[in-house]
């Protein structure tokens, strides 16, 4: 009874904790090239607002079709978006234009490009360099577990890693722990989904990041999966694994 006592209180700690760290808004990072600061505005599911040098870079901006409702009307707008794939939890027709302005770069996977008609549309394996120090390149993101296939087909939407003076971040979209991650080097952040039958297991997470080796790893688009579960499997693994509000 003793040792069951203190799994429990064990595990009631881990719970405040990750409640606590769940309800941090923004996460903080310095570039390793010049020193300089980029900040990551957690909003919701797949969708985070990146500040770097007054520029504003959005991945994924849904509104109403994702719980809680966001009004992109009253956020800043948009220096750069980057949409993975059309799914109604990535791609938001009526929340995208509530962000731009004449000069906005919208950056998507052909099938999204064809429906905003504005942009440039990025396959697999695509980059560019938008500024000196800013460069993106688009990766794949699919589902490889027999039956899930339809969900996200191989070679139709993206991934992304988004470099930021030397500081790189690796924003997986929907996908499975697919073999191309073996080529990903020099990773300082990634975003990992975590959520059946669409994405990822919590066991296919855990490989998967030990295959990246981020520095820092944010589990997203959880939905109801419980992912402390990722911390606990974790511990031990030299990540530096923060949990937030990306359900």
């Amino acid at each position: 009874m003793k040792i069951a006592f203190k799994t429990l209180l064990i595990c009631l700690g881990l719970t405040t904790a990750m409640a606590a760290t769940a309800a941090q808004k923004s996460d903080t990072f310095t570039t390793p090239n010049n020193g300089k600061t980029v900040v990551i505005n957690h909003i919701k599911h797949a969708s985070m607002l990146i500040e770097y040098e007054g520029m504003r870079i959005y991945v994924d901006p849904v509104g109403a079709t994702v719980e809680p409702k966001t009004d992109y009307s009253l956020m800043p707008k948009a220096n750069i978006v980057l949409i993975t794939h059309e799914h109604q939890d990535h791609y938001d027709p009526i929340a995208l234009p509530q962000l731009y302005v004449p000069n906005t770069a919208v950056y998507a996977n052909p099938s999204v490009i064809s429906k905003t008609h504005r942009g440039i549309a990025l396959h697999n394996g695509d980059s560019l360099i938008y500024a000196n120090d800013i460069k993106i390149w688009a990766v794949p993101a699919y589902n490889t577990t027999e039956g899930r296939e339809k969900f996200h087909p191989k070679g139709r939407d993206n991934g992304y890693i988004l470099e930021l003076d030397g500081l790189r971040i690796y924003i997986a979209g929907d996908t499975e722990d697919i073999p191309e991650m073996a080529e990903l080097k020099n990773i300082d952040v990634a975003f990992l989904p975590c959520n059946q039958p669409y994405t990822m297991t919590v066991e296919q997470l855990e490989r998967a990041a030990n295959i990246i080796k981020p520095k820092v790893l944010f589990p997203y688009h959880y939905s109801e999966t419980p992912i402390q579960q990722v911390r606990m499997r974790m511990m031990g693994s030299g990540i530096d694994i923060r949990i937030r509000d990306y359900k």
